[in-house]
């Protein structure tokens, strides 16, 4: 989805300096023996000749990842976070950080000694989306939820080569949420059981953004998270998939005359994003019978700036039996949030609405403030 991969270039590109242009005058490197690898290592090589330093002197390398190593049947494998980075009021301050230290935990996240509460008895998991990770995208929401009082978790998943399936995204470090979202469902599955052997609570609940939400639903229908999760909160979820401005639909239009262009793209973009565009394989499967699992308290927020699930109002969910859903716009009540796909956790306005459905009996106050599209700031510059 190009979106995606214009939000990163973007980002990229004001974080780290202009990415030389690769015209005539930039050689590719020569072919090289040793197959597949090979021909990774040689993009790699060459985006890294673009990359400038980052203003505080280092150089951000890609990587190749070949999503070799331990973790789910399949493609793709899950990591977990190591030690904690900083906290950050700014999505790209968190993007930048994310790259030098693409498996940081965010602030209060994954504290061993943590045991949920009598007020607060569920532990919350975060569950990060496409071509993000778990720091990037809740390095300003993480401490939040600590500081609150909740026991707060959370992990890398999906995980996958550029030639395995998870396009171009995975040459810059951090870049997870790549691989089939099947597979990442079942790592949600393995990490939320052990949050709770660990807790020792009986249920979790669920705070995902982007492909995040969708994950989480294939989860809780297909991956035995019915009864193991008390909330499932979704930001800017892709949870009925994207049209990005009516791209997704025409690709998906074409494919299905029998002329594959999505398969086309689907080295360049990865098969999540694949999967994400609407009227896919997956989603027909993940909402045959509904939104919902009965037993689960669900709430979708939306973000009318959103240039990654759009149209916006796709993400909001139909409520089942015994599954009571509440749909939030953003800008409801404060047009002045400006947050889009990507600044969304990094809204003040966005962390009140998640504590309220967490605990509805709290005192939240539900701010209303500028968050600027893109760069993100918490509510100021």
């Amino acid at each position: 989805m190009r979106g995606i991969l214009a939000a990163t270039v973007v980002a990229s590109v004001t974080a780290l300096g202009t990415i030389n242009a690769i015209g005539p005058a930039a050689a590719a490197p020569e072919p090289a023996a040793g197959g597949s690898a090979s021909t990774e290592q040689q993009l790699a090589d060459l985006i890294g000749a673009g990359l400038r330093p980052a203003p505080d002197g280092r150089q951000v390398q890609p990587i190749v990842d070949t999503g070799s190593g331990s973790g789910s049947a399949g493609l793709s494998r899950a990591t977990r976070v190591a030690a904690e980075g900083p906290e950050v009021t700014a999505y790209l301050a968190a993007f930048v950080n994310g790259l030098a230290h693409p498996d940081a935990a965010p602030p209060g996240a994954n504290q061993p000694n943590c045991r949920p509460s009598a007020e607060h008895p569920r532990p919350v998991v975060l569950v990060h989306g496409t071509w993000l990770n778990a720091y990037d995208t809740f390095a300003y929401f993480s401490p939040r939820l600590a500081r609150a009082g909740y026991c707060v978790f959370t992990f890398n998943f999906g995980r996958v080569g550029v030639l395995e399936g998870g396009g171009l995204g995975p040459l810059l470090p951090g870049r997870y949420g790549v691989g089939p979202m099947e597979d990442s469902a079942r790592q949600l599955s393995e990490y939320v059981d052990t949050v709770l052997a660990a807790t020792g609570a009986d249920q979790v609940d669920l705070v995902a953004h982007s492909q995040g939400g969708p994950v989480s639903s294939q989860y809780l229908k297909f991956e035995g998270g019915a009864g193991k999760v008390g909330k499932l909160i979704s930001f800017g979820g892709t949870n009925h998939g994207t049209s990005l401005m009516g791209m997704a639909t025409l690709g998906r239009l074409i494919t299905n005359l029998g002329i594959n262009i999505l398969g086309f793209y689907r080295p360049l973009i990865g098969q999540a994003n694949i999967q994400q565009v609407v009227g896919s394989e997956f989603y027909a499967r993940l909402n045959a019978d509904g939104d919902t699992v009965p037993g689960v308290e669900y709430t979708a927020v939306g973000t009318r700036h959103d240039e990654i699930s759009n149209p916006f109002e796709w993400t909001f969910l139909q409520p089942g039996p015994d599954a009571p859903v509440q749909n939030i716009a953003l800008q409801d009540g404060c047009e002045q949030d400006m947050s889009d796909h990507l600044t969304l956790m990094y809204s003040p306005r966005a962390a009140a609405i998640a504590l309220r459905a967490l605990d509805p009996q709290a005192s939240v106050e539900l701010p209303c403030t500028f968050n600027p599209w893109m760069i993100g700031g918490g509510g100021s510059l």
